[in-house]
Formats: structure tokens, sequence, C-alpha cells
């Protein structure tokens, strides 16, 4: 996924915008799509705001067959938290009986950057649905994860500039039997990340989401250690993908990865936007791509000289 755009694709679907209050567009078939509901960040007089668009679109679509729902922009998102947006999905749940996926904060950062969007105690909606199969957030701002049990839950997304310890550790504590994949943007402690691998000890032991095959643990101003964590984790002999990327990965986080367990049995692993040298990203494609593991390095960064001798280097996404 990328912040620099809408989704265009969600659960195997394509994102159909539900229109505005006065267009004339012709709806697909409810099922047929993952219906997007969004309103102006910045609005102003007159405009229609999300929960109205919302019971308009109750009234409108044939909710007993929507599969996908995308929420976007909502009033104000930058003050206003996703609470009552929370509220009127929970509200809706016997209307929206056949819900299978739902993504929470669809926004650019024209919309709202990333780091400012106010989300809340998300778990809810997974008490609420069930039937859910697939759930995604955006934005790390005042967000809650308690540890929740759900059976159903496929695939989890939180992207953020930085997700806090509290977040990770109710995440990777919760009970998902079902879970297939799971991507995590820690981010920056600029913006909260304050987690450690300590916080991801639960999942990166096995002992956590026994159905998982695909892990991201991304964007991370820690990504050394994370790699570190990771090399002599349990939990990797039974993934087929792993995703490092987006991170300040540097020599030393990938010599850490490969001198640890065997990652031949991968089928991809993404350590795209990097600090790596080309010595050290010929190690990883000799060690990995002989074996059939594509192996993206793609996006390599070379981290900006202070003047003073030091480099900065910098996450895919932050603010």
């Amino acid at each position: 996924m990328t912040v620099g755009t809408h989704l265009e694709e969600f659960h195997g679907l394509p994102v159909f915008d539900f229109p505005d209050v006065d267009a004339r567009v012709e709806l697909p078939a409810a099922d047929s799509v993952a219906w997007r509901i969004s309103a102006p960040t910045y609005s102003d007089p007159g405009d229609e705001l999300w929960g109205p668009r919302f019971e308009r679109f109750l009234k409108t679509v044939d909710t007993g067959r929507v599969r996908a729902l995308v929420v976007g922009g909502w009033d104000e998102a930058y003050e206003n938290s996703s609470a009552d947006i929370v509220t009127a999905l929970i509200g809706a749940n016997n209307r929206l009986t056949a819900l299978e996926a739902a993504f929470l904060g669809d926004m650019t950062g024209e919309d709202c950057e990333i780091s400012w969007i106010i989300q809340s105690d998300v778990t809810p909606l997974l008490a609420a649905y069930p039937a859910l199969r697939e759930f995604g957030v955006r934005g790390g701002s005042e967000l809650a994860f308690p540890s929740v049990r759900h059976t159903g839950l496929e695939t989890l997304v939180v992207e953020t500039g930085g997700l806090g310890a509290e977040v990770v550790r109710g995440i990777v504590g919760s009970d998902l039997p079902a879970l297939e994949k799971l991507e995590l943007w820690l981010g920056t402690d600029e913006y909260g990340g304050d987690s450690t691998p300590e916080d991801l000890a639960p999942l990166l032991a096995g002992t956590a989401f026994p159905a998982l095959r695909r892990l991201g643990l991304c964007d991370s101003v820690i990504q050394d250690a994370v790699a570190a964590a990771v090399a002599g984790a349990p939990v990797v002999a039974r993934l087929e993908r792993l995703d490092l990327s987006m991170g300040v990965l540097t020599d030393e986080g990938a010599a850490a990865l490969l001198d640890g367990q065997p990652l031949t049995h991968l089928s991809h692993l993404d350590l795209s936007h990097h600090y790596l040298s080309e010595a050290m990203c010929e190690r990883v494609r000799a060690a990995l791509v002989p074996y059939g593991v594509t192996v993206d390095l793609s996006d390599a960064q070379v981290g900006e000289d202070d003047g003073d001798g030091d480099v900065w280097r910098y996450v895919a996404v932050a603010e």
C-alpha cells in the first residue's frame, strides 16, 4: 500500500467512491466493489459530512450484499477522532451482514497527513463484525487496540508514522487463530513509535497467530534491531513472505538477518527503501536468489550528511 494515493483495490475488489448527494452516477452492484465513504477533511459550510453521507449510503445501497467498506476522510480528521465513525459502523452491523473487509482512514497527505489522523479504539469493530476477514487502519494518533479475540480475521494491516508500544502489545497479544497476514508500520518515536523488539515477543516466538504466513514489520527507525530480532525468531520458519521494507535498514541489520536462521524457504523478502551498500545487496542476492527467493532491494537510500559528520536516515513514512 502507499499513502500517496487512495486505495484503488481492497479485498480483491475495485474501490468505488460513493458519490456526492447531487451526483448522477449509476451505482454498481453492491457486492461487486469495495465502497469508499469519504467526506472532506477540511469541510466548508454546506459540505455533506461523513455521518450524513454514511446514512445516505445505507438508504441507497443494498447493504445486505456489501462485502467491503473503505472509510476515507471525515470531518476535520486532524481534530476529530474516528470514534464516531466506529460507533456508526457498529450501529449498522445488522444491515451490513455480508461485510468481510473494512479499512479505516484511507487518506492521502493532501487529505490529512498520516500522523495527524486521529484514531480511537478500533477493536469494537471486530466484535461487531465476527465475519470480518480483513481489517486495515491508517493513523496512529490516539489509536488503541487492546487484545481481542476474533476467529475469522485473516489479514490485519496497521499503517502509521509511529505505532505506540501499548498498541503493538495489544495486537500481538490478541487471539486471532485465522490470521494469515500481519503488517505493522512501526514508524518513529517522533510520532509516537516507541515500541521495541521486546514488545513483539509473542509474535516473534511463534506462540501467537498459528496460521500466520505473511509478516510485515515495516517503516521502523530501529529496523536494524527489528531485523536482528527476526533473525532468530521461531515464527520465521513458517513464513512465506517477510517484509522489512520502508525503514532504516543498514548493513548491520542485513548482516544480522543473513547470519541468523535460513531464509531460503521464503518465496519473497521485501527490503525496499533501505540503506544497504551495494556489496551487502549482492550478499543478500547471492544468499537467497539461487534458492528461488524473490528479493526486493529497490528504492536504495543514501542518507543526508548534516555537515558535522553524522548521516541522517529516514523511514519512508513518518509525518
